[in-house]
């Protein structure tokens, strides 16, 4: 029984030393991004090559659903300029009919912003969304953890989209040198 107690206590210690845990630049993260409307599921390694932002959101966070419009036209901008971006909105801990109303709703609006659910909160976790949100996760191209933002407002995005942007800016100087 005291033994028992011990492995108990034990494997409790390392439950809360594991969930506190974050990922930090230069990590190379969990490779699920979540389960779009129709079903797929969306993965950071399929974006590999591309500059990758993503954003956890849910209805309930004012700012999340103020800063999609922006998410959408920066996506759709770097379509046109033909730049190596993805924007993912993981929609955080609402329900699948939620998700499902709100996706298609916005992807009128913002056809080109690639969204998925996370469910049970487990996609964000290690990006600090039990912390709060919004969160926001920036990758490079090889996908590794460039930034991480949690929590962030207004005041935050010029910083973040210069970021962005000098990440864009490297990627499109390693695409013009790589051999094809």
């Amino acid at each position: 029984m005291r033994r028992t107690a011990m492995l108990f206590a034990c494997l409790l210690a390392c439950t809360h030393a594991f969930a506190g845990a974050m990922l930090k630049p230069g990590d190379t993260p969990p490779d699920t991004l979540g389960v779009t409307r129709d079903g797929t599921h969306l993965t950071l390694s399929s974006l590999r090559g591309k500059v990758v932002v993503v954003s956890f959101w849910a209805t309930w966070c004012g700012y999340c659903m103020k800063e999609m419009p922006t998410l959408g036209s920066i996506q759709q901008v770097a379509i046109q300029k033909h730049l190596p971006l993805q924007i993912v909105a993981v929609n955080h801990r609402e329900s699948v009919r939620t998700f499902a109303a709100v996706s298609r709703n916005m992807h009128r609006i913002l056809p080109s912003l690639l969204m998925s659910r996370d469910g049970d909160g487990s996609v964000g976790r290690p990006y600090g969304s039990d912390d709060g949100i919004p969160v926001m996760a920036i990758f490079h191209p090889d996908g590794t953890l460039a930034d991480l933002h949690v929590g962030y407002d207004e005041s935050d995005l010029e910083g973040i989209l210069a970021e962005i942007n000098g990440l864009l800016a490297d990627a499109t100087k390693q695409q013009a040198v790589a051999p094809h």
